[in-house]
């Protein structure tokens, strides 16, 4: 089944991203969040176990969302990055996974003895 938006609204002044889709499901997503987990290469790596634990992002914004067919978004960060294709599939999962991912970056970034 694919994942369709009904709303897509970037909520500049809290940055966030909020979005919504057809099953009823509404998440609102930081734009640091978003920015940290970017589907992109820079971030993920080129394999499993390549993922690039991204610091310093506390105040990133998005600065423009741009369609890319009926299936994905690029976000453009005010960071310059701009380099990952956002699926709905995606935006559902980073929603629906919020709590956990965000912990577990957290606790990566003490670890690191690094700041966001």
């Amino acid at each position: 089944m694919s994942l369709r938006p009904t709303d897509l609204v970037l909520h500049r002044a809290s940055h966030a991203l909020e979005v919504a889709f057809e099953d009823g499901r509404r998440f609102r997503l930081p734009c640091e969040y978003l920015r940290v987990e970017s589907p992109s290469a820079e971030v993920q790596g080129h394999g499993p176990g390549q993922k690039v634990l991204v610091a310093g992002k506390r105040d990133v914004n998005i600065r423009a969302i741009e369609p890319v067919g009926n299936y994905a978004v690029l976000l453009r960060f005010d960071d310059g990055h701009e380099s990952g294709l956002f699926s709905w599939n995606l935006l559902a999962t980073l929603g629906e996974e919020y709590e956990t991912r965000w912990a577990a970056y957290l606790a990566a970034l003490e670890a690191a003895g690094l700041a966001r």
